[in-house]
Order: structure tokens, then C-alpha cells, then sequence
């Protein structure tokens, strides 16, 4: 059974920083795109940021300069740095990984950017 289990979530003020973690096993690190996405309350669930195997990344525009996301291959989590946090980035937060044939999605992590 895939697991993708994320941690990090929370309630930061704006202005703010948090990282979330998404673990998975080396199967799926290795060979799977792997994602951020959000959903907010009454929206689509859109992508935030991703990184190929290769170490490509790709933001949103909402989030390019502001979000960092990377990969630690030793322990096969990606991260998603969040810096100069606002309201707007409140959302629940959900790890993907991507593949050729399916999907595998995490069961989110809620942030909230409020003072």
C-alpha cells in the first residue's frame, strides 16, 4: 500500500514561515513526480509547486520567490518551505506523486495564515 504521509501544518501569522515534510518510500521517490497542492474552502484544488526525479521545479505564480520545495533523497521526503506567508496561502495542503500510469495522493495537512 502507497502511503505519502505529510507533517508541518499549523497556524503561522502573516509574514510568517512553515515546511511541510512528505515522506513516502523509496519506490515511489525515485520514480514519481512529486507535488504540492492546496485546496482552500469552496475552491478547485490547484497546484503549488512540484520537482521532477531530476531536481526540476515548477511553482504556481502565486507562490514563485515566496515557496521553496526540494527533495532529500536520503530519506525520501520532499519539503515545501513556505516563507512570507498570507492570508491567501490558507488552504489544506496535499503531497502528490505523480506517474506515468496513477496517481498517489496524501491525506493533507491544514495551514492557516491568520493574526
Amino acid at each position: 500500500q502507497v502511503q505519502l504521509v505529510e507533517s508541518g501544518g499549523g497556524l503561522v501569522q502573516p509574514g510568517g514561515s512553515l515546511r511541510l515534510s512528505c515522506a513516502t518510500s523509496a519506490i515511489i521517490f525515485n520514480f514519481y513526480r512529486m507535488g504540492w497542492y492546496r485546496q482552500a474552502p469552496g475552491e478547485q484544488r490547484e497546484l503549488v509547486a512540484d520537482i521532477t526525479t531530476g531536481d526540476s521545479a515548477n511553482y504556481a505564480d502565486s507562490t514563485k520567490g515566496r515557496f521553496t520545495i526540494s527533495r532529500d533523497n536520503a530519506k525520501n521526503t520532499v519539503y515545501l518551505q513556505m516563507n512570507s506567508l498570507k492570508h491567501e496561502d490558507t488552504a489544506v495542503y496535499y503531497c502528490k506523486a505523480e506517474g506515468a500510469n496513477r496517481n498517489y495522493w496524501g491525506q493533507g495537512t491544514q495551514v492557516t495564515v491568520s493574526s
